[in-house]
């Protein structure tokens, strides 16, 4: 086969013949290196060598050997001075994650000490929606986790790390890092959040234009102009409640992160600020011998479930925090133990996607953010309030600190002065929550569709196709697809059958052995957003977006390609619905097919003589990458044990099945 030929290739020679002119030595940095008699006999050689190289690269000699604090951000893009871009970033969530790291470094070299920067990149969930981007999505957490936790063994001299992230992906892997670092403090600057236009749809709705165009119900002018403005400044996690601003309030619930940290503004002052101060509050924890195993506990892990109750977070963080737990050496949260938080605790929070007004982020934060929604938590007496904080003091005492503060009354004045918002009807009290009607979150139905459990973020099915006694009830006939091309393409009415309202998409395969397990936020939008979505209820084994909303069941356990009888489902089938959003109880079973209507118990006896669907298998395009991923979590607990790697679980298996080998 020839070789392929490309006109006009790159020359050898330079653009500029003076640039042969090549420099073969130098003097080196001026001054001396700050040894002495001791160090110099017992130190290891690294850290006498890495003194060289920090002075080659213009850290002054005789400043060297000062107390020693690593900075990891997930950062991507390049920027110029002026905030103009060079390159762009994958994701407006790590565009300006730099300009806290520089804050935070800028104040460790005030304070005497010696900053050291590390860097990582992370994906975007939006960018890859329906994409085979998606396959490397949730995989790529662990990956990343893997890196920073090297990144941190590899500056041996460091005495705390101080870590940036805003999105998905990069911040629970951070936090899976951190929390791992149980001899060493640490301390979590949030990336913030994007503002909302002014005039437009929020980040959320503008993933829909495609789907709304298709059915109709847009105009492409339209669709253009509010596609370009939608994310109104250029940092930060998108403006509702998603997978990024979630991780960011449940990382302060953890007490990894500073009070009133999560869902700041990126690129304000007072974001600025924050970094500014977190490096302050490291170098403390550090002089008074505070680690990370005094702060992500089993109190913390409690907070953290319960604050991530109130606000209504995504679904997403069913996986992320008990990765966040197994890193931390602790027991990771089961179904029932998300169910009984869950239960306890009231929805308090009025926030994008969840309603009922559905406030951006950003006026989450100026309604006093976390420590607000605790306020109420406290009052409930739902909190661990000993649970000890990267602020340096238990969670009570930093709790009477905010409610008495300045920063909280200055704040939430200026959300009525700037929006003419109450912040009393974006942070609901208990009573003003339950009087509004707003219920708990989640639901964790079961069923013969779902023996092992699955999710749905019940609080967000539009209340018009809920009944007079708050249950979500439907049976309507199974449409049943093995991809979300094939899905979306049935909503948006461009297959010979598309999807009707009435419907039941039942979306198999899309698990972790299937794809990586896929964010099915291109269906879950749709629903939402095209008029009759609503009157469509979704079933899969795969994730959700944070942003997604309705009657979607996901997280079906076990999934399709694990042998779960979700895989067995035939189009057709009859298929019923119940999510009694009072009580919290839910069920998702098959009743019947060919016109006969049985029991669930009968469903479950003829889903077990079923062969799996004829198309179920893994998707075609799944890199190898994914499929190793996938293996061992699959090994390690799987979707419901947070999609970790259980290294002592992975090896007793590999050990007993090379035994059998020989």
């Amino acid at each position: 086969m020839s070789a392929k030929h490309i006109p006009n290739p790159v020359p050898i020679e330079a653009a500029d013949s003076r640039d042969y002119d090549v420099q073969t030595h130098a003097a080196g940095p001026q001054g001396a290196l700050p040894l002495d008699d001791d160090f110099l006999r017992h130190a290891p050689s690294g850290d006498i060598f890495g003194l060289t190289m920090d002075a080659a690269m213009g850290w002054p000699p005789a400043q060297l050997r000062r107390p020693e604090y690593l900075i990891l951000g997930i950062t991507g893009g390049m920027r110029a001075e002026d905030g103009a871009p060079i390159a762009l970033g994958l994701h407006t969530g790590h565009w300006e994650t730099d300009r806290l790291m520089r804050a935070a470094a800028e104040t460790f070299t005030q304070l005497d000490a010696v900053p050291f920067a590390g860097y990582v990149t992370d994906p975007c969930d939006g960018r890859t929606q329906g994409t085979p981007g998606m396959m490397d999505s949730l995989p790529y957490r662990n990956d990343a986790a893997i890196v920073l936790r090297r990144l941190i063994r590899s500056l041996p001299t460091r005495r705390g790390v101080l870590g940036v992230a805003a999105c998905d992906k990069g911040l629970p892997a951070l936090m899976m890092a951190l929390a791992a670092q149980r001899d060493l403090p640490c301390v979590l600057v949030p990336g913030g959040v994007t503002l909302p236009p002014t005039v437009g749809e929020d980040a959320g709705k503008v993933q829909t234009l495609g789907a709304r165009f298709a059915q109709g119900e847009i105009a492409l002018e339209e669709a253009a102009i509010l596609g370009c403005r939608a994310c109104a400044s250029p940092g930060g996690g998108c403006q509702f409640l998603g997978t990024a601003a979630t991780g960011q309030v449940v990382s302060e619930a953890l007490g990894m992160a500073l009070v009133h940290a999560a869902l700041a503004p990126s690129g304000q002052p007072l974001w600025l600020d924050l970094a500014r101060r977190s490096a302050e509050a490291l170098m403390k924890l550090a002089e008074a011998g505070v680690t990370m195993h005094d702060i992500v506990t089993p109190d913390a892990l409690h907070n953290a479930m319960v604050v991530y109750a109130a606000f209504g977070g995504s679904t997403n963080l069913l996986l992320h925090l008990p990765a966040v737990a197994h890193a931390a050496g602790l027991t990771r949260p089961t179904v029932a133990d998300w169910d009984r938080a869950n239960r306890a605790t009231p929805r308090l929070v009025d926030v994008l996607p969840n309603g009922p007004v559905g406030h951006p982020t950003v006026r989450v934060y100026l309604a006093g953010g976390v420590p607000e929604v605790m306020l109420h938590l406290r009052d409930l007496g739902l909190l661990h309030l000993d649970a000890l904080t990267v602020q340096g003091r238990p969670l009570g005492e930093s709790l009477d600190g905010w409610e008495r503060s300045e920063r909280r009354k200055s704040l939430r004045e200026q959300l009525f002065a700037e929006d003419g918002i109450d912040p009393n009807t974006v942070i609901f009290s208990p009573q003003e929550a339950k009087a509004r009607g707003i219920t708990s979150t989640l639901t964790f139905p079961t069923g013969n569709l779902a023996p092992e459990g699955s999710v749905v973020k019940s609080t967000a099915i539009d209340p018009r196709v809920v009944d007079a006694d708050g249950v979500y009830r439907k049976v309507g006939p199974a449409r049943v697809f093995t991809t979300e091309r094939a899905a979306i393409a049935a909503i948006k009415g461009q297959t010979a059958h598309p999807v009707r309202p009435g419907d039941i998409i039942v979306l198999i395969g899309r698990g972790p052995l299937g794809c990586g397990m896929e964010e099915t936020y291109q269906v879950t939008a749709a629903l939402k957003h095209i008029s009759w979505g609503k009157e469509v209820a979704l079933l899969t084994d795969a994730r959700f977006s944070g942003v997604s909303t309705g009657a979607c069941v996901g997280h079906v356990g076990p999934e399709a390609l694990a042998g779960g009888p979700i895989g067995r489902v035939q189009e057709g089938d009859l298929i019923e619905i119940v999510i009694d959003r009072v009580n919290l109880h839910g069920s998702v079973n098959l009743v019947g097919h060919d016109g006969r209507r049985y029991s669930p118990e009968e469903g479950a006896r003829v889903l077990d003589s079923r062969p799996p669907h004829p198309d179920l298998a893994p998707d075609p395009g799944l890199p190898d990458d994914t499929r190793l991923w996938a293996a061992l979590q699959q090994v390690s607990g799987g979707t419901w044990g947070g999609c970790v790697y259980d290294v002592e679980a992975i090896t007793k298996i590999l050990t007993a099945n090379h035994a059998n080998l020989r």
